[in-house]
């Protein structure tokens, strides 16, 4: 409604357009809300709220906590409140600088090469391993082939294996082939995961239609070509929900790098505090959680910016149909 037409109303007109106007927001306010018999009561929600409140308390308490203590002395570390700072808040520019050149001290400057490093190993392993996985659980779940029963079951027992298992022979096999302190050492096992051939097969059963398979055969389009141009398409969301999960498990991967890798060049982040801390001489524990908070940005920063690509990649293979 223009606003000359609204002038022209008498009072009692305004007055009811007004109603009706707030009548909408509450009715698209509610639009979605439970029927009155499903609602939760009062104790419910509260109950809910505080349960909430706590979780969110106890996974962002030791994040807050590197924080203070990453801006500490030795000295302060045990010799001040341990959930406050130690100096003033003028002085924390001059504390975290401090912290910092120790850091870069400790570490030789090769801290942001780990961190490269981690990055490179992750992000190459998660995603060569997402397509990998996508490709194994979209082929086992839309075609039928001899032995596929056989591959599914010895994929999925390799899920029952521990990794800590597989690491002589890795080594081994590595070693033999001559990739032993190379980054292709940790790139190539990171980027095969029987847990994510088993999302990416939950997710092309329940999220990729036959029928739009079949149609798509009929305008003569090639297998490749309908998993490269639609398939990829529709399984975007989990995708994400796979490239998370590999990333995280290839940053966090310990083992496997204190295995293969031996130069300083070429270590992860985590191998290079481990590292750093094993030191005879290393007593600085301030400039330890300013590596560790500034080792674990990337990762908060990915999350950060997939989040609703995740979320939506966790519904998809939660809904058939």
């Amino acid at each position: 409604m223009s606003l000359a037409e609204t002038r022209n109303m008498s009072k009692e007109e305004r007055a009811a357009l007004r109603a009706r106007k707030k009548a909408d927001r509450i009715r698209d306010l509610h639009a979605n809300d439970l029927p009155r018999s499903m609602q939760p009561s009062a104790l419910v929600k509260t109950v809910t709220i505080i349960v909430l409140v706590l979780t969110l308390i106890y996974f962002l308490f030791p994040i807050y906590w590197a924080i203070i203590a990453s801006t500490k002395t030795p000295a302060q570390m045990t010799g001040s409140n341990g959930l406050w700072f130690a100096v003033g808040i003028a002085d924390l520019p001059n504390a975290i600088a401090t912290n910092y050149g120790k850091l870069l001290g400790w570490t030789r400057g090769n801290f942001w090469r780990w961190v490269l490093n981690s990055l490179i190993y992750s992000g190459v392993s998660a995603a060569v391993g997402t397509l990998v996985a996508v490709m194994a659980g979209y082929a086992t779940a839309k075609f039928n082939f001899r032995g596929k029963n056989l591959a599914i079951g010895v994929i999925m027992g390799c899920m029952l294996m521990p990794a800590a298992l597989l690491t002589i022979p890795q080594y081994s096999i590595f070693h033999a082939m001559h990739l032993t302190d190379t980054m292709l050492a940790v790139i190539i096992p990171c980027c095969v995961s029987p847990f994510g051939f088993f999302l990416g097969r939950v997710y092309a059963q329940t999220s990729v239609p036959n029928e739009l398979l079949e149609a798509a055969r009929i305008d003569g389009a090639s297998e490749a070509r309908i998993f490269f141009t639609i398939v990829l398409r529709i399984l975007a969301p989990a995708m994400v929900t796979i490239f998370l999960f590999l990333f995280v498990a290839t940053w966090n991967n310990f083992l496997l790098p204190l295995m293969m890798i031996s130069a300083d060049t070429l270590k992860p982040v985590t191998l290079g505090l481990y590292g750093m801390v094993s030191l005879a001489t290393f007593n600085d524990r301030g400039a330890l959680m300013m590596g560790a908070l500034l080792g674990v940005l990337p990762v908060i920063i990915l999350f950060l910016a997939l989040q609703r690509y995740w979320q939506a990649g966790l519904a998809a293979g939660a809904v058939k149909g």
